[in-house]
């Protein structure tokens, strides 16, 4: 499990959906976690993650 000083993950972890987005933008952003990205998940919630447009464009090119 990660550790994040600003967000309840117990909490959010009732919310799948949420979670789930909240630790592929994490990942994506500041490279929290241990674990690979599943590219099914990033394929999933590609439209609802905030990253950055240039992590975007070479996500891209990695997932296509």
């Amino acid at each position: 499990m990660m550790n994040h000083w600003s967000i309840n993950t117990k909490e959010l972890e009732k919310y799948p959906e949420n979670f789930a987005i909240w630790k592929l933008e994490q990942w994506v952003n500041w490279g929290i976690g241990t674990n690979r990205i599943k590219k099914t998940d990033l394929i999933k919630y590609w439209d609802k993650i905030d990253i950055d447009v240039w992590k975007r464009k070479a996500l891209s090119l990695a997932i296509s």
